[in-house]
């Protein structure tokens, strides 16, 4: 048997641009104040802490927590790469799920350097190694970084298959750009149309133009799971339930499908969602809200489809008719997505919860979605790992 589990407040700080945020430590103990102040907790009342970040050094999530409070309960640090955010909800709500505590907290934060993702330690085995073997021999471009191989590929992948458009996916990120510029702790606020993304300097010649692929960037954001009785105990109200939640790993078709977008993930994603419709007994069709991994606008397009909110080969279309957006079928990021809010890694997940949660309780401001009562978020790590959470809006 397990507890059920709510979002009991939420924290973000705005994203910005690397060597423009205070430090780490600065930035994930005030998403954790934020998250606290939301709840209407203190420190105090957290059982347990998983912080996650991406590039930093060992016990970084204590550096953070300590100086909101030396309670001396478990802070645990989690890595898993673009999914570390919500690896660590994953965690935080599993504990509380499972009546291991009553309440514990989530961060994520990010302190990013400029230029594409990097191996740190290149005198051992890279955990990417056979991601790239795939790409080697399904794509090539060995000149390309290979997080932009590796996602681009996947777009290629769906355009040489199903003859999707370079125009699709810069109608893509036009759509972000538009959610975005109701949010105020985006980091790209500014509107831009179709043309001027696929007018922007191109990364891979027909694949890929700069605009198409998210930033790195600075930030974090944090959130507070809690069971029932420990709500009633404090009071607390704006209480958002998490119905469903699973994590997936790679799968033998990462490897052996010669498939781009099964080496970026489109299987776990799949299988992840999956379950989660499963434990809540809904449909794809359910969904009013979705806040979805677009590290690039390729990624925004296959995951439409790893997620059931469209068929399979019908990706273009979801995008051209509009079922994406407000006054569509699903809106997809609201907040703007990893393309225009930014992408601070080991934030991002618990960033896709802040959002979640505010539409759930109707606190979106501009950019509310109209009465949603579920709502989805995917987070997905190449390595590799993807997190679906589905939230409910608490009666």
């Amino acid at each position: 048997m397990t507890e059920r589990s709510f979002v009991a407040g939420v924290g973000m700080i705005p994203f910005v641009k690397p060597g423009a945020s205070a430090g780490y430590d600065v930035m994930g103990a005030e998403a954790i104040r934020l998250a606290l102040g939301d709840a209407g907790i203190g420190y105090g009342e957290v059982r347990q802490v998983y912080a996650g970040y991406v590039y930093g050094d060992s016990c970084a999530g204590q550096r953070a927590a300590y100086q909101v409070g030396l309670s001396g309960v478990p802070v645990v640090n989690v890595n898993n790469n673009c999914a570390t955010g919500s690896t660590a909800l994953f965690l935080a709500r599993q504990a509380v799920a499972h009546g291991v505590v009553d309440c514990a907290l989530a961060v994520g934060f990010e302190q990013m350097s400029p230029g594409a993702l990097g191996m740190v330690f290149g005198d051992r085995p890279s955990p990417l190694a056979a991601f790239d073997a795939q790409a080697d021999a399904l794509v090539g471009a060995e000149e390309i970084p290979v997080a932009l191989r590796l996602f681009g590929g996947a777009g290629l992948e769906h355009m040489r298959r199903y003859g999707t458009k370079l125009s699709t996916f810069a109608k893509i990120r036009a759509k972000a750009s538009r959610h975005a510029a109701r949010n105020p702790l985006a980091l790209f606020r500014k509107e831009v149309s179709e043309e001027e993304v696929l007018a922007s300097p191109m990364l891979w010649e027909g694949v890929m133009t700069r605009l198409m692929a998210c930033p790195p960037t600075c930030g974090a954001a944090a959130a507070v799971v809690c069971n029932a009785s420990f709500a009633r105990r404090h009071g607390l109200s704006g209480l958002v339930e998490i119905a469903g939640q699973a994590m997936a790993t790679d799968q033998p078709s990462s490897f052996e499908s010669r498939d781009m977008r099964r080496v970026v993930g489109v299987d776990m994603t799949r299988s992840a969602a999956a379950s989660v419709y499963a434990q809540a007994g809904i449909s794809p069709a359910d969904l009013d809200v979705v806040e979805l991994h677009d590290c690039f606008a390729h990624n925004e397009l296959i995951t439409y489809e790893a997620l059931g909110l469209c068929p399979e080969g019908e990706g273009e279309a979801f995008v051209v008719e509009g079922r994406n957006s407000y006054g569509g079928e699903v809106v997809t990021n609201p907040s703007g997505g990893l393309l225009s809010k930014g992408h601070p890694l080991g934030a991002t997940g618990l960033a896709q919860c802040f959002e979640l949660t505010l539409q759930m309780r109707g606190a979106a401001g501009a950019r509310q979605v109209e009465n949603p009562r579920w709502g989805l978020q995917q987070n997905v790590g190449v390595g590799g790992a993807c997190v679906v959470t589905l939230y409910r809006r608490a009666a």
